[in-house]
């Protein structure tokens, strides 16, 4: 009898090996398929979307200028990682910037009325000009300045593993692969123009921040790097 019963049916012993079995199969599938939609790196780049709109609003209300750092290593497949850092002081005072800009403007304008083009000229919106001003400061801020750690509930240093991240800035040629990053964010509410890029399997997400505004947009594939 006790034959005729095992025969019918599973035993327990069976029945765990083979839910042990199903699950491990699940798991598998569960994540190819995220490395196939590139899952961790859409997350990856949403929370550091988050993190650049946090430290956005951490500079424009302190007066301090703040960066994201980011870690990238060399072995593609060891993920990167980022933390943000602060300066302790103001470095530049908004009149400082405005008159910056005026006279930036004031010297673009006598050169058009000259008859020449005026290298560099921005568009309607300053932009190009204001991104020349932000580069000086962010040169006179890594001369005169050290930087500390900052965590806040919303800005917490992140290790994000199995992911590519490539980072550009304004005034780079070319992303940086490798190495170490930095993202900028300027007191009076300014941020480095920047496209931040992860790639998991054949998947690729590319994550934008506006200067002028700090808002980020998470795009599907990877941006062309901007001219000027």
């Amino acid at each position: 009898m006790k034959h005729e019963r095992s025969a019918a049916g599973f035993t327990l012993i069976e029945l765990i090996v083979a839910l042990s079995v199903a699950t491990l199969l699940f798991g598998a599938v569960v994540v190819g398929i995220g490395a196939l939609t590139g899952a961790r790196a859409r997350a990856a780049l949403g929370e550091l979307g988050a993190t650049v709109r946090a430290l956005y609003d951490t500079a424009a209300l302190t007066g301090h200028t703040c960066r994201l750092v980011f870690e990238i290593p060399a072995d593609e497949a060891a993920g990167f990682r980022y933390r943000a850092e602060c300066a302790p002081g103001r470095v530049t005072a908004a009149t400082d910037r405005d008159q910056a800009l005026l006279d930036d403007a004031r010297a673009r304008a006598e050169a058009v009325r000259r008859g020449g083009k005026g290298p560099g000229l921005p568009d309607a919106r300053g932009s190009a000009s204001l991104l020349d001003v932000l580069a000086q400061e962010k040169d006179r801020v890594e001369a005169t300045e050290t930087f500390a750690t900052f965590t806040s509930p919303e800005v917490q240093p992140r290790r994000v593993p199995g992911v590519q991240l490539s980072v550009w800035t304004a005034h780079q040629r070319q992303p940086a692969r490798s190495g170490l990053a930095y993202l900028y964010f300027f007191p009076q509410g300014f941020a480095e123009r920047a496209q931040l890029t992860a790639r998991q399997g054949g998947s690729v997400w590319t994550l934008t921040v506006s200067p002028l505004t700090g808002k980020t947009a998470v795009v599907s594939g990877e941006l062309e790097i901007p001219r000027s």
